[in-house]
């Protein structure tokens, strides 16, 4: 299956901004479940430069700066992605228990590197005291590690509400399980988090979902969106990906983009402007199927 996606930022300044440096994040990842087969970045107005390089987690990254006078920014990323199949599900079921990958994860003295930085809470996904009391109901003794994974991810949507506008992305994660509402990156900070306090690895993943109009109804452009699940290293199977916000395993329909420790590692457009005043910002993104032949 291919997939042609289409992401707009629009920046639109209250006044003349005349020079800014930018980090565009909007590449997607060849992965065992998707392959990018091109990529193109239009940017309004023209940079003076452009450099593309890849960041320490293997994320493929813009950095581009305009020195001419502009009060409208644009950046518009253009891809076409293969779907080639849910890997996750074509493993063996690993039954592995998690207190032996904590231990593995703990244990490790330089093969299990990649791995084992995931396993190590910062300030954005530290756990306090709710937290680790929420998590430890999902790890009973012995219990398989991608069992406790799917119920972790079960008891997330089941348990909290998702409620656009609540939540920005500096909210601490305190706040979203004592409110029990965020949007989805709220909640793979708060998987993240559960997993990290029980001393394994998750990771953050940034990518876009597409939408299905009603049946009947047309599909509207640029009503997909921008989303964020969580993944879980299992040994046996690789890292697995679960998204809370929905209850489901990623399938055909999820397009990776990166992934990291948190939002703050894999944010699609950040910059730096040279300016006192406000700005407004729209985003747009179409998620197309198109035909392989």
């Amino acid at each position: 299956m291919l997939y042609q996606i289409t992401h707009t930022t629009t920046y639109h300044y209250n006044e003349t901004v005349p020079q800014c440096h930018n980090i565009a994040m909007l590449t997607p990842r060849n992965t065992p479940t998707q392959s990018c087969n091109s990529f193109s970045l239009h940017i309004s107005p023209q940079p003076a430069i452009s450099e593309e390089y890849t960041d320490f987690f293997g994320n493929r990254l813009h950095c581009f700066v305009i020195e001419q006078e502009h009060e409208t920014l644009t950046v518009t990323a253009t891809s076409v992605i293969k779907k080639n199949g849910q890997a996750a599900l074509s493993v063996p079921y690993s039954i592995t228990s998690w207190e032996s990958t904590r231990d593995m994860l703990a244990h490790s003295t330089g093969n299990m590197l990649d791995e084992k930085q995931y396993s190590i809470a910062d300030n954005i996904t530290k756990a306090n005291a709710a937290v680790q009391e929420y998590a430890a109901v999902s790890f009973w003794p012995g219990r398989p590690l991608y069992e406790a994974a799917m119920d972790m991810m079960q008891r997330i949507y089941t348990d909290f509400k998702y409620t656009a506008g609540f939540t920005t992305v500096s909210t601490p994660i305190a706040e979203v399980m004592q409110e029990r509402k965020g949007v989805c990156q709220d909640f793979a900070h708060l998987a993240i988090a559960c997993f990290q306090a029980m001393g394994l690895a998750a990771r953050y993943i940034s990518g876009y979902l597409e939408t299905i109009p009603a049946p009947g109804k047309e599909k509207l452009k640029g009503v997909d969106a921008s989303h964020a699940w969580f993944s879980v290293f299992i040994p046996g199977m690789g890292w697995v990906d679960f998204d809370p916000t929905n209850n489901k395993i990623p399938d055909e329909q999820y397009i990776t983009i990166g992934w990291g420790r948190h939002y703050f590692d894999v944010v699609p457009l950040r910059g730096v402007i040279m300016s006192s005043r406000n700005h407004t910002l729209t985003v747009s993104v179409d998620v197309k199927r198109v035909d392989m032949y």
